[in-house]
This record gives structure tokens, C-alpha cells and sequence, in this order.
């Protein structure tokens, strides 16, 4: 049914939107060819994590708030270890920090190749699922499943295990394994990486519509490396702070429609956090190789287009298992697991890029160490109001579309941002309303 045959008032419904994390709803309503209202409904309940934390000692956030997220949990522990050794003024070794920066490589490569080939390139290729697409694509799938699976083998080696890792603590970890366990990894490591390589040919090839959109996009620059660990806040705006002056930039607002809070710059403006941000942000810091694939496929910033991002995620991929194989085979390791941290008041701060974009926690302590306050501002959250503006920009390129074309091309729109709607709550049922 096309949009002049459909009746003056019409509603889609969706109860779940597929292949996003948590539950909510989209509503979209159109009045005489215009989009006059696009909200994003979270109606997933508040999680209280922050509430929580308050009472708890210091040695407790990382193991809490991993909880938070099963896909991405090693970017709450590193967020939290961070803000913890900012308010205790502990400093790390080079050596732990670079098995830091090992771990969260492992959780960028399962988090991303699930997106890309199980999440969204269904989308791409006309299938409901991914378990379609493996029947016409089977080589696709199973190479998506054996890179998520070598992301999973980094995290579960220095976290412990798969989900919500153990082994990571304030100062480092409970333990390193041993060095030949990490030389055991190299082989598959270099196996995914040139799987990496084939992965950012093959999403080059999907069909993207045309919507290329301005935006103020926000990750972290480091001086020497792509933003992961650490840097500072900058924009392709002018912005450029240390994380502490986080709270002077950024603001949380509640909107009525929505359990999650809405993250906007001190002037209320909007903003894009994640995958595109650090691309067309750092894509001077990526690997030589990863850029050298990038360019092959006819990728430099600035690129504006959100459906571009499945490209973008495939190129970060690529440099994750890069850097992996680099830490390992520079062969150092840490003396010892963890460094001595001895608690003080004060109040801290750490941010570190999640897949999804830029996480930000705050502490606030006493002398003991017990947490006062405790702030958490996931990438999902910081990006709802950017992906209502998308949808009020893009539904009035598709109104010729039927009511059922039009939902799928709204859920594809919402993917390009593989939103985490648990994490932010603290979807999709979809209504589309139609007005001549």
C-alpha cells in the first residue's frame, strides 16, 4: 500500500523492534507529507545503578556495573577502573595498560562483527534475520562467527571468562596469564585479520541510500594511538577538553516520552557518539593497514552517511585485530597483576570509548574510599537525540513507501547506531501515524 492510498489516519504497530539490545518503541507520526513528531519511547524500566553504587567501597564498581551490558561490559570495568585511579591519583603501568587496551580490543571485534554480519547486513540484503542470510551467504556467516568467536577468546583469556569478565580490579587485574597463552592466540589473531580485511570488501559492496546528515560528531583523540583508553574530548565543532570538564559541556534531560535520559551540549544542540565519530575524528591514529583498506574501499573523512557506519565498524575491526596482534607480539608483560591503591576522598573521573561511543563515569568518595555519588552516561543515551533527528530527516525521503517498506527502513535508520537500550535505561513496538 503506498502512502496516496493509505487512509487519512493510519498506525503501524511493532511490538519489538529486532536486532537492537532492550525494549522500547518508536513513534512516528506524519501530517500532510510532513514528519510533525519522531520520538523514541523507552519504556524499558530504570535500572538504578547509579542509586546503587552509593555506599559501596571502591573495590566494588567494576564487577557492578559490568553488569550493566553482557555485550560490552569490559567498557563499564575500564570506565569505572579509570574514574577509581583519577579520584585515588593511582598510576598503572605501561604493561597493564597495554593489556587493558588487549581486552578491549577482544570486546570491539565480538561487539562489532555481531553487529555487522548478524545485526545489521541482514538489513542490507533484504532478510529478516540472519539465520536467512546464512542460507543464501553461508561463507559470510561463518566467517562473522568465527571472528566474534576470537573476540570472545581475548576476553575470556585476561577477563576470565566470556560475560561479564572477573579478573579485572582497580590498578589492574587478579591475574595475567601466562605469556604462552597469549601466543597461542596469534595464529587465529592473523587468521581474523585478514578475515577483517575480506569483512570491509564484502560491507563496501551493500547497497547504502544516499543521507549524508551534518553532524557535531564527539570521541576521544589521543596524542599517539586511536581513541580506545583514553584522550580528550574533542568534536568536528572546535571541541577539545580533558574528560573532567565533562559535566561544564555535556547535559542529561529527561523527556517525557522515555526512561533514559537525553544527552545534549550546553547550547541543547545534539551530537554523535561512536563508530562514525571515531572514524572521521582519529582516522590518522588508525593502523597503517586499516587505512590502507579503508582508502581501497573509497573510505575518508568526512563520512556523513549513518548507513555507512556497517563500513566504518568493518574498518575498526580490522584495526582492533591489528592492534591485538601488535600488543602480543611486542611481549610485555606486567611484573606483577595490579598496583598498590590506597583510597582517599576526592572525586574522579574516567571515559573510554564502549563500542558504541564515548562512556562516561564519575565517582565521588569519602576518606575510606565508600562511594558518595556516582554519575554513568552510556553511548545510547548520549545518541537518542541524534536518531530522532535522522528519523525526522529521513522518513520524508520514503513516504512513497508503504506503511510495512517504511518500518523496515526505520528499524535499518535505528541500526545504524546499534543502539543499547538496556544500557540507557535507565525498541521496538513501532507506530507510524499517517494525516492528510
Amino acid at each position: 500500500m503506498k502512502t496516496s492510498d493509505a487512509p487519512k489516519n493510519s498506525t503501524i504497530k511493532v511490538d519489538y523492534l529486532a536486532r537492537v539490545e532492550g525494549e522500547g518503541s518508536l513513534y512516528v507520526k506524519i501530517k500532510k507529507g510532513q514528519v510533525t513528531d519522531a520520538r523514541l519511547k523507552i519504556f524499558e524500566p530504570p535500572r538504578f545503578f547509579e542509586a546503587f553504587l552509593r555506599g559501596r567501597t571502591w573495590k566494588e564498581p567494576p564487577d557492578i556495573t559490568a553488569r550493566i551490558c553482557g555485550i560490552c561490559p569490559v567498557a563499564y570495568q575500564m570506565s569505572s577502573c579509570h574514574a577509581i585511579e583519577d579520584a585515588f591519583g593511582v598510576k598503572i603501568s605501561p604493561e597493564i595498560r597495554e593489556l587493558r587496551r588487549l581486552l578491549y580490543c577482544g570486546e570491539w571485534i565480538e561487539s562489532h562483527v555481531l553487529h555487522v554480519y548478524m545485526l545489521h547486513a541482514p538489513d542490507f540484503l533484504g532478510y529478516q534475520d540472519v539465520i536467512a542470510l546464512s542460507k543464501d551467504h553461508p561463507e559470510a556467516a561463518q566467517r562473522g562467527l568465527r571472528m566474534k568467536k576470537i573476540g570472545n577468546d581475548i576476553v575470556t583469556l585476561l577477563g576470565g571468562r566470556e560475560i561479564h569478565p572477573i579478573n579485572v580490579r582497580v590498578g589492574g587485574f587478579y591475574k595475567i596469564p601466562a605469556k604462552k597463552r597469549f601466543a597461542e592466540l596469534l595464529e587465529n589473531l592473523k587468521w581474523a585479520r585478514d578475515a577483517a580485511v575480506e569483512t570491509v570488501r564484502w560491507a563496501a559492496t551493500l547497497p547504502m541510500p544516499d543521507f549524508e546528515q551534518d553532524y557535531t560528531f564527539v570521541a576521544l583523540r589521543h596524542a599517539e594511538e586511536y581513541g580506545m583508553n583514553e584522550g580528550r574530548l574533542v568534536s568536528n565543532k572546535g571541541l577539545d577538553i580533558d574528560i573532567h570538564q565533562y559535566n561544564h559541556t555535556f547535559f542529561e534531560k529527561h523527556v517525557a516520552h522515555s526512561n533514559a535520559l537525553q544527552s545534549v551540549m550546553e547550547d541543547g544542540s545534539n551530537y554523535f557518539v561512536g563508530p562514525l565519530a571515531r572514524f572521521n575524528l582519529n582516522f590518522d591514529r588508525l593502523s597503517p593497514l586499516a587505512r590502507e583498506i579503508a582508502r581501497e574501499v573509497g573510505y575518508e573523512p568526512p563520512v556523513t552517511n549513518p548507513f555507512r557506519s556497517i563500513v566504518v565498524r568493518s574498518i575498526e575491526t580490522l584495526y582492533a585485530f591489528d592492534e591485538a596482534i601488535r600488543i602480543i607480539e611486542a611481549d610485555v608483560f606486567p611484573e606483577q597483576a595490579a598496583v598498590e591503591v590506597r583510597p582517599r576522598a576526592g572525586t574522579g573521573y574516567g571515559c573510554t570509548e564502549a563500542p558504541r561511543g564515548i562512556l562516561f563515569h564519575r565517582y565521588k568518595f569519602d576518606e575510606r574510599g565508600t562511594i558518595l555519588d556516582a554519575q554513568i552516561v552510556p553511548p545510547t543515551s548520549q545518541n537518542q537525540s541524534t536518531i530522532e533527528r535522522d528519523l525526522r530527516n529521513f522518513v520524508p525521503r520514503n513516504l512513497d513507501l508503504s506503511d510495512e517498506e517504511l518500518t523496515w527502513k526505520c528499524e535499518q535508520a535505528i541500526r545504524n547506531y546499534d543502539p543499547c537500550i538496556s544500557c540507557a535505561t535507565h525498541f521496538l513496538k513501532l507506530d507510524i501515524e499517517r494525516e492528510s
